[in-house]
Formats: structure tokens, sequence, C-alpha cells
């Protein structure tokens, strides 16, 4: 038996069975490349789902965390501590808010989010308790807590987990006047994905978030933005509601923030959201620790530069320009995406996208499936041309017959 095999076989007998991953065991990594325990290469074209947008162990990130770690690594929210207040005010100003709430993973920051905008709702709108809803989108992911998934279309994130948390109204994505007409006066946020990632890249129809932010302004709802997945980069704009010129009220980040080194989330916001907080109402025992602070503060002065959000634009022009070529010629029937992002809709006479992924980690490539036939392809910002190419290159010779 093969060390693969070997570490395969004792993770299927000892772990839940709650992911299904390509039958890879990566051993170490660097920049876009990652090598498993046989010595083999892949390049990688998934990046974490974001988390990874600044390549694995990037140097100017394990620098700062490994300076970190020498001095103090938790002191929980009990003290303060001497990272904790740059990291709030350099995020909230990267973000162009003024306070910043922060948590450890994506899904908590969701959580945050939702808590947050409830108790908006009740001390600022004067609801009555137990009455506010929030408008969410069909198709979305928001992560896999009990409320986030009360919210969720995903029938295999869903299934068998109820009693459910209400509260919540879908309408289809994309669809401004089914928001609209969703909208009453316990409305208290709209809650979306400016683009939808684990939906298979789906990006709205132009004026859409703009739409999405005059709506929530012209009725007095806050307007949630969840760029745990688009931020920080991946779509060549720090975050992508820039696209079209919007700022919502509140920013739920995480993934990229903590560069792939540490778990890292936060929601951000106005003074006049975040501040209805008082001491005890919420927060977490890691949640802003000085090791995650650390390694944010370099992510944001990485971002400040603007060299990732350029390479995003640049290599993903490239990208498209290149699976667009695919379209129409049998194998590929739609691309979707923005920046260093897409979602590769395959035609299923050539495979699924689990088919598809395994051919293409067999030619040393690493990509995720999602919804059947489609593949994603996310890899880090730092990745070269060159290696994009390439990456590109085994794609078009697996998908020939």
């Amino acid at each position: 038996m093969s060390r693969t095999e070997q570490a395969i076989a004792s993770a299927d007998a000892h772990s839940a069975h709650n992911y299904h991953p390509l039958p890879v065991v990566v051993a170490t990594a660097e920049g876009a490349w990652m090598t498993d325990v046989e010595g083999r290469r892949y390049l990688d074209m998934l990046a974490g789902y974001s988390a990874l947008n600044f390549g694995h162990g990037n140097r100017r990130l394990l620098d700062a965390a490994r300076a970190q770690l020498e001095r103090v690594t938790l002191t929980s929210r009990a003290f303060h501590h001497d990272r904790f207040a740059d990291f709030c005010t350099q995020l909230a100003e990267l973000c162009g808010m003024d306070m910043v709430l922060p948590m450890n993973t994506g899904a908590e920051a969701v959580e945050t989010a939702v808590k947050t905008a409830r108790k908006w709702g009740y001390r600022t709108k004067g609801l009555l308790d137990g009455t506010a809803k929030i408008v969410v989108a069909a198709d979305n992911f928001h992560g896999r807590t009990t409320t986030i998934i009360s919210f969720s279309t995903d029938q295999e994130a869903r299934a068998d987990f109820g009693p459910y948390t209400p509260g919540f109204e879908i309408v289809p994505y994309g669809d401004l006047e089914a928001m609209r007409a969703a909208v009453t006066d316990n409305t208290v946020a709209v809650l979306l994905e400016p683009i939808q990632g684990e939906a298979g890249v789906l990006v709205p129809p132009a004026g859409y978030l703009a739409g999405v932010r005059e709506l929530t302004r012209e009725l007095d709802v806050l307007f949630i933005a969840d760029e745990i997945q688009s931020g920080l980069g991946r779509t060549g704009k720090t975050f992508a509601c820039e696209h079209e010129g919007v700022v919502p009220d509140m920013y739920v980040l995480g993934k990229a923030l903590g560069g792939g080194v540490v778990p890292v989330s936060a929601v951000v916001a106005s003074a006049d959201v975040l501040g209805i907080y008082k001491p005890g109402e919420h927060g977490s025992t890691f949640g802003g620790n000085p090791l995650a602070c650390a390694v944010a503060l370099e992510v944001i002065a990485m971002l400040r530069t603007g060299e990732f959000q350029e390479r995003a634009t640049e290599l993903g022009e490239h990208l498209h320009r290149e699976l667009n070529l695919l379209v129409g010629g049998g194998a590929v029937r739609e691309v979707r995406g923005r920046g260093l992002w897409a979602g590769v809709d395959i035609d299923p006479s050539y495979g699924t996208g689990r088919e598809i992924s395994e051919k293409l980690m067999e030619r040393g490539v690493l990509v995720k499936d999602t919804h059947g036939s489609t593949i994603r392809i996310a890899p880090p910002l730092v990745i070269s041309k060159e290696d994009l190419d390439w990456g590109l290159d085994q794609l078009r010779a697996v998908l020939t017959k």
C-alpha cells in the first residue's frame, strides 16, 4: 500500500466522512504549487476557496506569524493586547468603515452579521422582539451552522438538521423585483454574496448590486455583503462590490484575511451599526487574538499596495479569454466569473465535475467540482502567467475526447 493509500485509509477509518476529497495527500506547498507525500507536484487552482489568495507559504505572512509566535499568541478578550487596536483601525480604514468585530471562521462572521442586524433592528428601528426578518438569496452559501443552513436552498447542506431557525425570506438571486416584494416593515437586512461562489461562481446581472444598495437605503434596511470568498483581491478589486461602485452597510470577511496561515474573520461596519453592542452581548475566546491580528495586519498591508488586485485583473482577463475560447466547442457550455475566479460548466457527456477534477489531478492540476458538471478555478493571486497557461493546457487536454 502506498503512503497515499495508507493516509487516506486511516483518515477514512478515523474521521467523519463530511468531505469527499480528491485522492491526493499534500505534504508541502509553496506559492501556487503543492507536493504530495509521494513527491508529486500539483498546481493549486483552488487556493483554499480564496483563503490562499497570497499563495502557500507566503514569506511576508510567515515572517509576521513567526515574529508574533515568539511574543504572545492568545490573551482572550479579557485583556487588551498590543496588536488589536492596529488591526481594527487598519481593517476599518481598508473597508472605509468605522468599527470591526473580529471572529475566527467565515461562518462565525456570518452569524455575527445576522445577530448584529437583528439587534440593530430592535435597538435602532424599534421592532418588537422576535419579529426581525432578513432577506437572502437562493443558492447562497454562507456557512454550515444551524442558523445558516436554515436559509440555505442546498438540501445536501440542510437535510436532517432541523428544526430550522426562522426569520429569513429567500428570493431568487439577481431578481431585484422579488427582493423589493420580500422587504417588509420587519425586514432588518438583505444578506448577499456579491458573487455566489459555491453555486458555481454566479455573477449577478449588471446593476443588481447597485439596485440592492438603492433599495436598502430607500427602505431603511442594512445591506450586508458576504465577501468571504469574493473579497480581498480575488475579483481584481479589494471588494467585489466595488465593480458596481457599491459600499454596503456591513462587510463580512474571512478566508484570505488570515492569509491561509490562521483562521481570521470579521464583521466591519459603521459605528451606528456595530456601536449597538455592550460588553457581554457577543464574543469569542480566539476572536481578535494576537497571532490572528499580526497575520491579518500583514494581509492588509499587502492589499494596500494594489499589486494583488492588479494581478487578479490582468491574469483574470487572460483566464477568461482562454476559457471562453472553449465555449461552443462541445466540452464547455458556459464560463462565468470575475477576476482570477471562474466557474466552468462542462457538458455532462464529457464527465461529471468530479470526474474532470480527477482527470486534472492525474495531470498535476487541482480544482474542485460543484453542482454536477461545474468546476471552479481560483488559483492563488501569486500564480505566474506561465503556470496559469500550463494549467489551462491540462484542462484543454482533459476536455479533448
